[in-house]
């Protein structure tokens, strides 16, 4: 299990994360391949929104595909890299590989 971040920088990450989420769902062009990768139907993206480690993939999808994360950070006027930072907030630290 990974250490927790404060409240407030949780909080600020759930909040970009579900900004990113308001955002593929504004547009069907981009909210299908969020689906389709996830496995998700429209009637039951509310209850998957619920779930632990949700937003955290809200975040890494649009963090996995620049011209997807660019367009979201210029239309909420976020910086991209606040978005990985957010992603790494909720996912916690990615894990080591080594020997």
């Amino acid at each position: 299990m990974f250490p927790q971040a404060p409240a407030s920088k949780r909080d600020n990450a759930e909040a970009l994360a579900i900004q990113g989420l308001g955002f593929l769902a504004s547009d069907m062009e981009r909210l299908e391949p969020f689906l389709s990768l996830t496995g998700l139907q429209p009637a039951n993206l509310r209850a998957a929104a619920a779930e632990p480690g949700f937003l955290a993939g809200v975040l890494d999808y649009l963090a996995g595909n620049e011209k997807l994360l660019l367009l979201f950070a210029a239309e909420t006027g976020s910086d991209p890299a606040a978005v990985v930072r957010a992603r790494d907030t909720l996912a916690g630290p990615p894990p080591e590989w080594g020997p």
